[in-house]
């Protein structure tokens, strides 16, 4: 193993850190990360001062009156002051090193570690955040303790090549001041030690072992047993399970328990009991691996929204790590619009500022001050409470920029800690809620019928038991049957598959998804992005390809220079870019240098293995310009002798950035770059030569100003970005009679310093459309969603691409953010329908944009990837963050991440947002028409039974709803969008779920099932000449070949037999014909249109083509070999024949009734909704007054009745979960992980009385009870 070390000439003691000593040389200097070790760039990337450098001023309040290292004994001077700074102390500070550290009861275990190699336990890393405590930070040693005692270095991070750690480290020898240390107690760091070019075997295993790695254990899952409980625990499965105990009690009884007659055969009643049990046992284990399939999706799912990219400093070299691999020990950067991603200490940083509300509920933007000045500050005795150098995880990084060192990962993190307490959320999406309403009315109207029907049943059972002279068990058993029939019709009416429907939509279609480059982070986005009807585009790096490319610029207001002749415009002399900065004087050149290199946040690092420059696309494409032109070196090298007293980092409302440092002469300069026009506009004065030796400005002249105001506009009109650069020297900082900041008045406001500025020159930058772009926003258009760009580029810019990308047209209108902004709501809605580009926007202007859009009532889209854009993120419809240029906090605040930053993907979205929606409507119209038809064909044939039968019986019915609520959910919800499905309309938000189109098709396959079966049980008798077949002269004929014993020939010629046989017969042909036009019908379903290729793209779909082979194989075997349990007979080949011929016409009858005019049909339905309406009306007032009671007193039955039950099976499965959850963790775990499951359980785990697949019953002011809503499986 290699532990990092460098040379530093200026290493310091503790007992050193005095304000006369060299402590100076830790002062946060650093722009970004901290400077290469060595002489020679190894690729680090910060502004560090070096021992003969100017120490930093920018953080420290060190005495700048005559000396960097002033000798004074009191606290410090600023300028020229005598102010003189009391000695105050801190809260904790009278405290020792036993009392700081001592561990919390609840967290003993922290402090407890076997054979560590550090210095530090996992505990006493954590007391300094709990709460922030500087008593515990000196009591560490402060940064560097940490930094001895962690086994790391503050400039070049934990070493690639560590793995495990033989020299041990206590924490004495961590914390202990020394008088000296040797200048080469770091070894110096070589080339060879950076970079291993492979996968290190058992990497940090020390670290792992004793501070865990950063993520957080995952949830524990639900169990299988525990969704199969939840299958299971419905009600109604209840009640029918009850039911079909006692059946089968009673056939058992009957078989064996009651005397035969002479010749009678064994009873069989018993089966239909035992069939309806398997039949709910095969239910149940559908529902519950169907639920843990979904869950595991979701899970993996969830893993990816996770996880993440950050920069780090590895023997160091500046790389990306995923957030999980970060270690305690790790250094890492810290800039604007960061989450940060676990505890540490501030190493070096500029006007670091964090919002820490997620995690302390501060409300304020929490000032950071590096952990090297803290440390300082405690040594001379002035430091105050106030100081806070602690970087706690989950918290956002406001400005600023800077590194820290990591402290606490994973679990022992402030953000790790609070994630394990939160219960874990479902996600109710829209669709979701609006298919539980209809779940319930749906439920609502099944259960009436079923009712009715049981009540009519009853009554004439009850009416002709004086004429009954079956046994007592018979009579019991004929009630059951009854009972089982009401019981399996609310099974069936109950429409629990929408809401399985629409989850299963979902998790294909995020998992999809996520190959299109789209990581869905809340569900609801997934389908709403599919009714999108505008979309607000950025430019950069979403219609573009984020490469960029100095092209073009202009030096002074006089030298043009370009990569091509194509650039030279008329009239304007053009030169290469060679021979334009030869003529730079040395001067100019190295203030340039200064403009690209320390004016920037950009550093060097590697990406795939190969060197480049990573952070913002502008400054590497200056960077690459720099190096290639100006003979720019390592960008370490060039930051490295530079004191950086100030930075004002980039804003997106000013649309510049800048940074002050101090020269060798000991006066400031001011460099800033930023947007051209606006730049330009700060400008006053210019260097007209650029081959002077001296930087002597002159005015600006008004033709100088036209000249460089048309140069900006000839490269705007090229699609050209265009960036210009200014400077100014100042005698002291701040200036006089410049504003300073409150809470530190030694940084000046930008506003009062950025005034009368030198102009230097323009660089016009190249960012080339990407592939495809113009194609797919013709597409958005194509499918009625309009297309809009919010740029911050200038409006000559912003249209010459808007007109590449197809987005403006000869009447859009182009505008400004501040025009807009200007505007009143009511002259913002007039332009908004024609607004096409919105340039020079801020992101207040792209959130007032999106407010005014859904205040018109449109479902808005919007991209973003700043910090700022969280707020026009979270206030679309769906907000889309980019994966690659974008902050944590626009990640954290969108729905969507577009992973590779690219408008296609968002085409993409669409796309699949409008499959999720056909997928649910779909489904939705195949459930209901085979609601409909089960229902009423099983309550028709039921009451005009003889024996009170239904032609349908319990078990048929359960195969029924398994097709239904499973089988075709899976299959409809699987359907991958085609390119067709852009050639519509978006649905409005008022949009019904239900649409004339889907209702046309619905009634009209009611009415032509229901009237093929009733045909069938009705006249099949006549029809199939069943009503000869039992005639004595026949029977006769047809039992004159059979074989067997005088006993059997008897028995067949029984014209009551018959008459059975034949009756089941006909009930089988019934049923089979029943199930072949449900698997017909939903071919019919794939399509929602009037179009008449049903069978578009089913060859792709694998899972359609699947389930549908299970159902036909499934139906095949039933008939075959189902017999009694199903209560049906084989049938020969016609009867085959003649149940697939009258099936088969469904498909033939949808053509039919696609090519009736919607219109049409809607006329129609309106008319029959009002006379229904003038019926239900009243039926419903009366069915309300009766059911009332009996819903309140069905209720009180259920909790006396099942109660028991529940709570029993409630405790069995908790004991049986923490015991499996104590065997899982055999290291002391056990009541941890079971705890977790139990929390698990609960969290899906619904009331014990309501579907699987929906939650806790709901009660409509009627007192019906209700079918709850869905429940999600995922963490929202």
């Amino acid at each position: 193993m290699s532990q990092p070390h460098h040379q530093d000439s200026s290493s310091i003691d503790l007992e050193d850190l005095t304000p006369s000593s060299s402590a100076t040389e830790h002062s946060p200097l650093s722009l970004q990360v901290p400077c290469s070790p060595t002489s020679k760039s190894l690729g680090g990337d910060t502004l560090r001062s070096r021992a003969d450098s100017f120490n930093s001023t920018a953080e420290t309040t060190r005495s700048r009156a005559n000396s960097f290292n002033s000798e004074a004994e009191t606290a410090r001077s600023r300028g020229n002051s005598d102010l003189t700074t009391t000695r105050s102390r801190f809260e904790g500070d009278d405290l020792t090193t036993e009392e700081a550290l001592r561990p919390d009861k609840s967290t003993e275990k922290d402090f407890e570690v076997d054979n560590s190699p550090f210095a530090f336990s996992p505990g006493q890393l954590n007391k300094t955040l709990n709460p922030k405590s500087l008593a515990v930070y000196r009591a560490l040693g402060g940064i560097y303790g940490l930094e001895r005692g962690l086994k790391t270095d503050l400039l070049a991070g934990l070493s690639v090549d560590e793995t495990s750690i033989s020299e041990k480290i206590n924490f004495e020898e961590a914390t202990a001041t020394r008088r000296s240390k040797p200048i080469d107690a770091r070894p110096i760091l070589v080339p060879e030690d950076i970079v291993t070019g492979r996968e290190v075997e058992g990497q940090f295993h020390d670290r792992k072992r004793i501070f865990k790695d950063n993520r957080l254990p995952a949830k524990k899952a639900v169990s299988i047993w525990r969704l199969f409980w939840n299958a299971y625990n419905d009600r109604v499965l209840l009640i029918l399970t009850a039911a079909a105990v006692i059946s089968l009690a009673l056939g058992v009884y009957e078989a064996l328990g009651q005397p035969k007659e002479p010749g009678q055969g064994q009873s069989l009643d018993w089966v239909e009991g035992l069939a309806i049990m398997v039949a709910i046992v095969i239910v149940v284990l559908v529902t519950g691996l169907n639920d843990y399939r979904r869950e595991k999706q979701f899970s993996a799912l969830n893993a990816r929204k996770d996880d993440r990219q950050v920069k780090a400093i590895r023997s160091g070299k500046s790389v990306m790590i995923s957030v999980f691999d970060v270690m305690v020990g790790d250094v890492l950067h810290l800039e604007s619009g960061d989450s940060i991603p676990a505890d540490g200490i501030l190493v070096s940083g500029h006007g670091v500022r964090c919002d820490e509300s997620s995690a302390t509920g501060e409300s304020d933007a929490m000032k950071k001050m590096a952990g090297s000045e803290v440390w300082q500050r405690m040594m001379e005795g002035t430091a105050t409470s106030k100081l806070d150098p602690f970087i706690i995880s989950g918290s956002k990084v406001l400005e600023g920029v800077g590194t820290y060192l990591v402290t606490s990962v994973g679990v022992n993190s402030s953000h790790g800690k609070i994630m394990m307490g939160l219960q874990a959320e479902t996600e109710e999406t829209p669709l979701q809620a609006k298919l539980a309403k209809m779940a319930n009315w749906i439920g609502y109207l099944g259960t009436s019928a079923a009712g009715l029907l049981f009540f009519i049943l009853l009554f004439r059972f009850v009416a002709g038991l004086p004429n009954n002279h079956d046994t007592p068990a018979k009579r019991g058993s004929t009630f059951l049957d009854i009972l089982i029939v009401a019981i399996t019709i609310i099974v069936v009416a109950v429409p629990e598959g929408l809401p399985v429907a629409v989850t299963l939509a979902l998790s294909f279609a995020t998992k999809k998804m996520f190959k299109e480059n789209n990581l869905v982070r809340h569900l609801r986005a997934c389908e709403t992005m599919g009714n999108a009807t505008t979309i607000c585009s950025d430019k950069t790096g979403t219609l573009t390809q984020n490469k960029m490319t100095v092209v073009a610029g202009l030096l002074g207001t006089h030298t043009n220079f370009a990569r091509n002749v194509e650039m030279s415009l008329e009239e304007k002399p053009v030169l290469t870019f060679a021979a334009a900065f030869d003529r730079l004087s040395p001067e100019l050149r190295s203030l340039l240098l200064q403009s690209v290199a320390i004016n920037s946040t950009a550093f060097e690092g590697e990406e795939d293995g190969k060197a480049t420059y990573i952070g913002s696309k502008t400054e590497t494409a200056l960077l690459t310009m720099a190096k290639e032109s100006l003979g720019m070196g390592p960008v370490a090298e060039e930051r490295a002798g530079v004191e950086i007293v100030q930075l004002f980092p980039f804003d997106s409302d000013r649309k510049c950035m800048g940074v002050v440092i101090r020269l060798a002469n000991g006066s400031y300069r001011l460099l800033v770059k930023g947007a051209a026009e606006i730049m330009l506009d700060h400008a006053t004065e210019e260097l007209p030569d650029i081959s002077a030796h001296s930087l002597e400005p002159f005015e600006l002249s008004n033709s100088a100003r036209m000249r460089a105001s048309a140069y900006i506009d000839d490269f705007a009109t090229e699609s050209l970005r265009t960036i210009a650069m200014l400077y100014k020297d100042f005698q002291q900082w701040p200036p006089v009679g410049a504003q300073t900041l409150e809470d530190d008045k030694t940084m000046a406001r930008f506003e009062d310093v950025c005034q009368d500025m030198i102009f230097l020159g323009i660089v016009g930058i190249q960012d080339p459309l990407r592939e495809g772009v113009a194609e797919a926003v013709k597409r958005c258009q194509d499918a009625g969603i309009v297309v809009r760009m919010v740029t911050g580029d200038n409006l000559t810019t912003a249209s010459a691409i808007a007109k590449q990308c197809g987005i403006k047209t000869e009447k859009g209108l182009v505008m400004e953010g501040p025009k807009f902004r200007q505007l009143s709501d009511g002259e913002m809605d007039e332009i908004l329908p024609d607004l096409q580009v919105l340039a020079r926007s801020s992101p207040d202007d792209k959130r007032i944009l999106v407010s005014r859009l859904k205040h018109l009532g449109e479902t808005v889209a919007v991209t973003g990837d700043g910090t700022n854009d969280g707020p026009a993120l979270k206030l679309a419809d769906v907000g889309f963050s980019m994966g690659i240029a974008g902050t944590e906090v626009a990640k954290e605040a969108s729905a969507i991440i577009l992973m590779d930053d690219n408008f296609s993907s968002i085409v993409k979205a669409v796309m699949w947002g409008r499959s999720v929606n056909d997928a649910v409507s779909k489904f939705l119209q195949f459930q209901i028409t085979v609601n409909i038809t089960a229902v009423v064909l099983a309550f028709i044939s039921a009451v005009s039974s003889s024996k009170m039968h239904s032609v349908l019986s319990a078990v048929q019915l359960l195969w029924v709803n398994l097709i239904m609520d499973t089988f075709a959910a899976l299959a409809l919800a699987t359907d991958a969008p085609t390119e067709q499905i852009l050639n519509r309309k978006p649905a409005p938000k008022s949009a019904p779920l239900i649409t004339t189109n889907m209702w046309k098709m619905i009634i009209g396959q009611t009415i032509y099932q229901l009237l093929v079966t009733f045909v069938l049980y009705f006249a099949g008798y006549d029809i199939l000449g069943y009503d000869t077949k039992c005639l004595p002269q026949n029977l006769a004929r047809q039992c004159s070949n059979l074989a067997g014993t005088p006993e059997a020939f008897q028995k067949c010629l029984d014209p009551g037999l018959c008459t059975d046989t034949m009756h089941t017969e006909l009930n089988t042909m019934v049923f089979n014909t029943f199930v072949w036009m449900q698997i017909f019908n939903e071919f019919n379903n794939r399509r929602l249109d009037n179009k008449l290729n049903i069978f578009e793209g089913v060859l792709r779909n694998y899972f359609f083509i699947g389930i549908n082979c299970i159902m036909v194989g499934g139906q095949i075997m039933i008939v075959f070999v189902g017999g009694k349990a199903f209560q049906i007979k084989r049938i020969d080949g016609t009867q085959w024949a003649v149940c697939i011929l009258t099936a088969l016409p469904c498909l033939l009858w949808a053509v039919v009734l696609r090519c009736i005019p919607d219109v049409y049909a809607k006329t129609v339905f309106d008319f029959a909704a009002k006379i229904w309406l003038a019926v239900a009306r009243p039926v419903l007032k009366v069915l309300t007054s009766i059911f009332r009671p009996v819903a309140k007193g069905w209720r009180a039955v259920s909790r006396t009745v099942f109660g028991p039950t529940r709570r029993f099976s409630s405790r069995t499965v908790s004991r049986f979960s923490k015991k499996k959850a104590s065997e899982d963790e055999p290291h002391g775990k056990g009541k941890a992980a079971a705890a977790a499951d139990i929390e698990a359980a609960k969290g899906s785990e619904v009331d014990a009385w309501a579907s699987p697949k929906t939650p806790p019953p709901q009660h409509s002011s009627a007192g019906f009870p209700m079918q709850p809503p869905p429940i999600t499986l995922t963490q929202a």
